[in-house]
């Protein structure tokens, strides 16, 4: 029970630190959440959203799960972004992966895992939409980098093929939807410069899903 307590000595000391410098923290806090992005990243113990982004509480809608996926028949994810979309009207969308990634990785081997198999295959399916790229990278780690970056880009499609997205950029031209790596060899961020127009116009032909064009 030691470590188990030692999170209530640590909230203690956090509350009383930050109640120092702003007794209405709380109070404010507690009164709503206006928040400008909607942040879509892995479950990686290492990877903490605001940390990295350097935003405050209050400043990320945060979904989170391994390997940062938005697959079509997940319910959790899509529920965090029509509520992010349509309650919270975000103006950004950031799906974030990072080098690194375990289940990115474990979607490169040869292995079955068990029920994790069935979410390991949306890795899996980027892998193979990509598997000509993939395959003519001879080094394993820029390999596994490359599927990171793939699998990251490939969420942000998913999230543009959704009503909710494009009913939400037809009318208000927004949110606007990002791809980002976070390295932590280094501590930076990297722009995969997601062009959310162009993926639009491309997605349409097939996953038009209102009446308006792009």
């Amino acid at each position: 029970m030691d470590n188990y307590d030692k999170v209530f000595e640590q909230n203690k000391e956090w509350v009383e630190k930050t109640t120092s410098s702003d007794p209405d923290f709380f109070k404010k806090i507690y009164e709503g959440q206006n928040p400008d992005y909607l942040y879509i990243g892995c479950s990686d113990s290492r990877v903490p959203a605001n940390e990295i982004t350097g935003l405050d509480i209050g400043d990320l809608f945060v979904h989170r799960n391994i390997a940062n996926q938005v697959p079509p028949n997940d319910l959790s994810s899509h529920s965090v972004l029509q509520y992010a979309i349509e309650i919270l009207k975000v103006k950004h969308i950031l799906v974030c992966g990072h080098y690194g990634c375990g289940g990115v990785h474990e979607a490169m081997q040869p292995h079955s895992y068990g029920e994790l198999d069935n979410w390991l295959r949306n890795i899996r399916d980027v892998y193979r939409m990509h598997f000509d790229e993939l395959d003519s990278i001879k080094n394993e780690e820029d390999k596994y980098d490359r599927l990171v970056e793939l699998n990251t880009f490939e969420q942000c499609v998913n999230i543009i093929k959704t009503s909710q997205f494009q009913q939400s950029y037809i009318k208000n031209k927004g949110p606007i939807v990002h791809a980002c790596i976070w390295d932590m060899r280094t501590g930076f961020l990297k722009d995969l410069n997601f062009q959310l127009e162009k993926e639009l116009k491309q997605v349409q032909k097939v996953y038009n899903l209102t009446e308006n064009k792009f």
